[in-house]
């Protein structure tokens, strides 16, 4: 279960911050003779590039596309505030973009309209559906499988019977993580005859935790704090940004399961993950951009791609550091799940999962 590297978090931080406003941000290389190049671009959601979770996975996507093809320009522009969605897309179109990448499921309502505005461009979307504009190719992943044996290792690996998880927003792409990680849950009580329980998200209410924010890591680690006041030894944050609050407060506390992005190849927290969730944006991000650029002009099919367990799409991270700390017969147990998972023998579902 490998992903694509990342831009180095050092580098990374340092491009973010020469791209603090939402300005178009040229990436390596010059430009080729003109109508020779392809240009690709990107805008940010207010996570920012260096989120060392979905917008860098993307982010590496683009660029993975661009080392793939030397016609291929990459740039991506910041967004600061959910207000600057609408404006950053517009101006990528008019600034001659012929691919732009999206990301998340709060833009799709910004990324519908320009994608209408201007139909001759392709447009894409992670984490959300086209709503039917047949310029737009959605990126979409079932994450609840990845998630669900998340679940499974998190019951597995607690000592004290009780494991969290708390989200930036409420919104699909990320209650589709506390669904999967509940029922994963649920699996491995059902297995053991455990009561092991999920503080912070209640899939039948879904109701639970959430920091309404992907950026504050002060509120990542006030719901974690309040996470492990009530028991919790092992946190899932799916906050972005935010969730970086957590895993620096990690250690004796609890442990934590990342999202997004493998957090040992983005963070400088490997020493407290436990796993991710990870969604390969990297992979099928660079795919859509590398097809658009040979296209010829034409339009990507508008039924886009889906990432799953058996494409690799979704996948639960090694485990790096606690690799040693796992019993060997919970880690044959979570792999035997992937297996029925993907042979269709369990069926994990969501509310939030792509229609």
């Amino acid at each position: 279960m490998k992903i694509a590297a990342f831009v180095a978090a050092s580098g990374l931080a340092l491009f973010a911050a020469a791209c603090s406003k939402p300005a178009e941000t040229p990436s390596g290389g010059s430009t080729s003779a003109a109508g020779a190049a392809f240009k690709a671009c990107m805008v940010t959601d207010t996570g920012g590039i260096d989120d060392h979770s979905f917008n860098a996975g993307t982010w590496a996507g683009m660029e993975k596309a661009k080392g793939a093809n030397s016609a291929i320009k990459t740039s991506y522009v910041a967004s600061s505030a959910q207000s600057d969605y609408a404006p950053n897309l517009t101006n990528q179109a008019s600034a001659g973009c012929q691919y732009i990448q999206a990301v998340g499921g709060l833009m799709a309502d910004a990324t519908t309209a320009a994608a209408k505005a201007n139909p001759k461009i392709q447009f894409s979307i992670v984490d959300s559906g086209n709503g039917d504009q047949a310029n737009i190719y959605p990126i979409q992943f079932e994450t609840q499988q990845a998630a669900f044996l998340a679940g499974y290792l998190a019951a597995g690996y607690s000592k004290s019977g009780k494991v969290g998880t708390y989200g930036g927003m409420k919104i699909p792409p990320v209650t589709i993580f506390m669904d999967g990680f509940a029922d994963g849950v649920k699996k491995y009580n059902e297995v053991k005859g455990k009561n092991v329980q999920v503080l912070g998200w209640d899939k039948a209410k879904q109701d639970g935790l959430f920091t309404n924010d992907f950026v504050k890591q002060d509120a990542g680690k006030a719901k974690s704090d309040a996470l492990a006041a009530q028991g919790a030894d092992v946190i899932m944050p799916v906050a972005g940004g935010a969730g970086l609050g957590t895993a620096a407060n990690a250690g004796n506390k609890y442990t934590v399961i990342w999202v997004d992005s493998d957090g040992c190849n983005t963070t400088q927290y490997c020493s407290v993950m436990l796993s991710t969730v990870v969604k390969n944006m990297t992979d099928l991000v660079s795919e859509a951009v590398g097809k658009s650029a040979t296209s010829n002009g034409a339009l990507l099919p508008n039924t886009g791609s889906k990432g799953t367990l058996e494409n690799n799409g979704v996948s639960l991270a090694p485990y790096h550091d606690f690799d040693s700390k796992i019993d060997a017969t919970l880690k044959a147990e979570i792999d035997q799940l992937k297996a029925d998972i993907i042979a269709g023998k369990i069926t994990v579902t969501s509310p939030a999962q792509p229609k």
